[in-house]
């Protein structure tokens, strides 16, 4: 199901003329009745996550004049870690647009205004033309860029303290046909349905070649919906990663926003006194458990964080977590972050409860979570829960390595891979078992190295008999 948020819409009352001119003359008069006024509500910037101070206009899914009804989407806004659409609680009518797509906003700062009738249009586009948010927008306003490269994004200034909107902010997955991943607006893939028109087919106007309404109408109009099933575009070359030969060497890259919300976090995470520790793991058991039971849709990813949940279970301290230098939380959960790769950054999505869940249940969460951060779609709750943090390089050949400990939470394992490696057996005799390495590194305000060491312990017992991970 889609996610939930509350945003705030401001509701200012603007008085008429005739309310004025009743206001000036005395009140000897007869009594008059009170005018009518008009009501023009201000689109704020939704604080989408607890870390988010800005966010990027995507695409406007709608556009000035349009009639809007309650639940429609209106606007995708792009957070530090996903895209999101806004929708509104409110029918009316989107009367002024106050910040183009492609341009950053403060949360908090008026992006558009909401007229209740069509008659207000035109008074709310006379009281955007003269807002200085607009003025200040348009000035910052990005050039657009070629559909193959990302548009730059600026850096504001702190922004206000975040107001929250009477508006819903909802997330799904993108369509997917024939292996390729399709991106579109929640709006367009319901005129897409209603329409018939096969997304598959639509080149999407919208940045990155996002689908917005405008271009299922268009595909709509210009051709006849055919019966027969849809082509196969798997190796069509619009899905193909970009060339190295695009990058141009020698140029300066402003960072998107997902690279500012990261290159934030490491800069925060400086000022928290961390150490390490290693540990070797032996995983020939568990290596042939993930044999027996890979075809059932299980992960590696998920047996490593079902081992390590029921670790943690056993050593509270180094799933705590310490935030404001004076004392320290044992979290009721046990939520286990896992690092993902994306281009141009990088994301945890969480599987909570990681303790509790079934093996199989996890997997299927785990691929479903993965799917959603490809295509930016996580809601807030499902990144930033983490109680406890791991990073697997393994799968690239990497033996070992450090990670960074993100804010706000007490332990991040780095994972290497497992391989072959000749050890001498209790007996004296010499012997080949596959072994992995493990670092973690923690805050040292609240776990110490004996508490790391009694929490690896374990985590080797349960790799090393791996039989309860599948209970």
């Amino acid at each position: 199901m889609a996610g939930v948020a509350q945003l705030h819409l401001g509701t200012p009352f603007l008085p008429s003329s005739a309310s004025l001119r009743g206001r000036s003359s005395g009140s000897g008069g007869p009594r008059r009745t009170p005018p009518i006024q008009a009501k023009i509500r201000e689109i704020f910037m939704p604080a989408l996550s607890s870390t988010m101070t800005e966010g990027k206009i995507v695409s406007w899914v709608k556009a000035e004049g349009d009639k809007l009804s309650k639940g429609e989407s209106v606007v995708v806004v792009e957070s530090d870690k996903a895209d999101m659409d806004v929708e509104t609680f409110y029918d009316g009518y989107l009367a002024a647009i106050m910040v183009e797509e492609g341009a950053v906003a403060a949360v908090g700062s008026a992006i558009a205004l909401l007229a209740e009738t069509e008659d207000e249009i035109s008074l709310a586009k006379s009281q955007a033309s003269s807002s200085p948010a607009a003025a200040l927008a348009a000035a910052e306003t990005p050039a657009p860029s070629s559909p193959s490269e990302f548009a730059p994004e600026t850096v504001s200034s702190p922004p206000p303290s975040p107001k929250f909107s009477q508006a819903a902010v909802s997330s799904a997955h993108p369509a997917s046909e024939s292996g390729r991943r399709i991106v579109a607006t929640p709006y367009a893939k319901k005129l897409a349905k209603e329409l018939k028109v096969e997304l598959g087919s639509v080149a999407g106007s919208g940045p990155m070649g996002r689908i917005v309404a405008k271009d299922v109408e268009a595909a709509a109009a210009a051709a006849p919906v055919s019966s027969a099933p849809p082509k196969s575009i798997s190796d069509s070359a619009a899905v193909k990663a970009p060339a190295s030969s695009a990058i141009q060497l020698g140029t300066v890259v402003p960072f998107t926003t997902m690279q500012g919300a990261v290159s934030k976090n490491m800069v925060e995470s400086l000022s928290v006194p961390t150490f390490r520790v290693g540990y070797t793991i032996t995983t020939d058991a568990l290596d042939s458990l993930y044999k027996k039971i890979k075809s059932k849709g299980v992960t590696m990813t998920a047996l490593l964080a079902k081992a390590t949940a029921m670790a943690l279970t056993k050593h509270p301290v180094v799933n705590s977590s310490c935030r404001d230098g004076k004392s320290f939380t044992y979290n009721s959960s046990i939520n286990i972050a896992v690092a993902v790769a994306m281009d141009g950054g990088l994301i945890t999505p969480v599987l909570q409860d990681a303790d509790k869940v079934d093996i199989y249940s996890l997997s299927r969460k785990w691929k479903e979570l993965v799917d959603k951060a490809r295509a930016k779609q996580l809601q807030p709750h499902e990144y930033n829960t983490g109680t406890f943090t791991l990073s697997n390089l393994g799968m690239f050949g990497v033996d070992r390595f450090d990670a960074i400990l993100p804010p706000g939470t007490g332990a991040i394992m780095a994972v290497g891979a497992s391989q072959p490696t000749v050890v001498a057996t209790k007996d004296g005799r010499i012997g080949v078992k596959s072994q992995m390495q493990v670092n973690v590194t923690a805050d040292h305000r609240v776990i110490y190295g004996a508490d790391l060491a009694a929490f690896l312990q374990t985590l080797a017992k349960i790799i090393e008999d791996p039989k309860d991970l599948t209970l």
